[in-house]
Formats: C-alpha cells, sequence, structure tokens
C-alpha cells in the first residue's frame, strides 16, 4: 500500500475495514442512515477550526471530512451504485459546466451573473419542467436559516428583494413591534410566527449586509459562553456559586466581565 497515492491508501484503508470477515465491527455496521449524523458533524467542526484560524486543526478536520465522503462512496461501491471516482468524475464535468466563462466562451462579468447563470443550468439539469417558480429545487433538508438565505437569494435573481439595508431594518424593526403586540394577546401560534418573521429578516439583514448569518451566530454563542464561565469564576472567587446570586447581581457581573473585554487591546 505504501507505493499507492494518499487517496488510494485511504480508499485501501475502507475498503478492509468494511470487509465483512476481517474488517472493523463499527465500520462493517454503518449503512447511510447511521453515517449521514457524522458527516454534518465533520463539516461544522472544519468550520469551527476555520472561525478559530486553528489550520493545523483544519487539516485534521478536512481529513474526517474526506473520510465521510470516502466511506460513503465505499457504501455506494457495495451497493453497486457508484464508486469514488464517479463522484470526483462528477464534480468535475459539474464544475467545467457551470462555468462556461471559464472554460467555454459564455459572458459573465459581476457575481450576480455567475449566481444567476449557475441557477438557471442548475434547473435545466435537473430538468425542473414541473413546478415553474423561481423557488424550485430548494431542498428542504438544511437547517432553517440557511433555506431562509436560499429562498431569498432565489427571490433576488428576479428582482424581488430589498434595494438595501435600510428597509431591512425597518421591517426588522416593524416585525418586533408586531411580536410585542402578539405577547399581550397569548396566543402562541401567531407569537411563533411573528417570532419566525423577526427571524428571517435577520437572515435577510444578514445577506444585505454581507455576514455569514451562521458565523455570526457562531461568534456570538462563542462570546456568550465565554462570558457567562468568566461570570461563574467572578462567583467563585467571591465564595458563592453563581446561581446563589439574584438576577441583579449577576448583571452586574456580566457587565464587569463586558468591560473587561472592552478594555482589553485588540
Amino acid at each position: 500500500m505504501s507505493d499507492d497515492t494518499p487517496i488510494q491508501q485511504l480508499l485501501t484503508i475502507i475498503t478492509r475495514l468494511r470487509d465483512p470477515a476481517t474488517g472493523c465491527p463499527w465500520d462493517v455496521k454503518q449503512d447511510f442512515d447511521s453515517i449521514g449524523a457524522y458527516t454534518i458533524e465533520e463539516a461544522y467542526e472544519v468550520v469551527d477550526a476555520i472561525d478559530r484560524r486553528d489550520f493545523d486543526h483544519l487539516k485534521d478536520e478536512l481529513g474526517d471530512l474526506l473520510l465521510q465522503i470516502v466511506f460513503q462512496s465505499e457504501l455506494a461501491r457495495e451497493q453497486q451504485r457508484f464508486d469514488f471516482n464517479d463522484v470526483v468524475g462528477a464534480i468535475v464535468d459539474k464544475m467545467i459546466r457551470r462555468h462556461p466563462h471559464v472554460f467555454a466562451d459564455a459572458d459573465v462579468r459581476t457575481v450576480e451573473d455567475q449566481t444567476r447563470l449557475w441557477d438557471q443550468q442548475k434547473r435545466e439539469e435537473q430538468g425542473n419542467t414541473a413546478d415553474p417558480s423561481a423557488l424550485a429545487d430548494i431542498g428542504t433538508g438544511m437547517p432553517e436559516w440557511q433555506r431562509a438565505l436560499k429562498l431569498q437569494k432565489r427571490a433576488a435573481t428576479v428582482g424581488f428583494d430589498w434595494p438595501g439595508p435600510a428597509p431591512v431594518i425597518a421591517k426588522l424593526r416593524e416585525e418586533i413591534i408586531e411580536v410585542e403586540a402578539e405577547f399581550a394577546t397569548g396566543d402562541a401560534e401567531r407569537l411563533a410566527d411573528e417570532i419566525g418573521d423577526v427571524l428571517f429578516v435577520c437572515v435577510n439583514l444578514a445577506r444585505h449586509a454581507k455576514v455569514d448569518f451562521s458565523r455570526a451566530l457562531r461568534l456570538a454563542n462563542a462570546k456568550f459562553e465565554r462570558r457567562f464561565r468568566h461570570m461563574e469564576l467572578l462567583a467563585a472567587g467571591a465564595g458563592q456559586p453563581l446561581s446563589a446570586l439574584d438576577l441583579k447581581a449577576q448583571d452586574a457581573l456580566w457587565n464587569q466581565v463586558k468591560l473587561a473585554e472592552s478594555a482589553k487591546p485588540s
């Protein structure tokens, strides 16, 4: 196996791990349904390493993600559906086909033009004649914030879009007022509907600001966790758990931590 390329070595390793007689019991037991969740997990860990600029870790996480692709390709090979070479060949063909301005003579001058061309070619490839909507073929198997973003981007390709962030901010204020009104009614379904509108507009605002919504939320989560843990340490240093403090005292600790962070040199 030492004379093989690294990718061929990996393919050989997965084949041996999946051998029913001599392979690893855990690997042999896996199927498409059981392995899918690991693929999602590895993808998130790749993005986390990027956010932390931990490029040594990123190398490892990309390897873990590649393992998922090779593993699922092996499952498909065993079922005589396709193999890893078919996966690579398919994406090579797609990249060439969907970039005619690079590999052919199409005239594409802007990112927006490329997005429209990509979506048009995608619909043509899928032969989607039953559903003529501009929103056709947007899948449902993704986080809802991501689907919201895809819906907004697709609607924008036919001109249904805010001209900039200012009206989106105004719309966000409007939706928050409607949420406040629904709190007063006590109608749980209508409240959920209005909160959903707020979240949808937040995704739209991030899009207009050219901010990655998922990354912004990850950073907010990390900031909250960092500050909360610091609050716990401060409370413990004063001889009591954070839970023993009332909300006013906890809020004072939060502001103390926040002020300390803002005072650090950037």
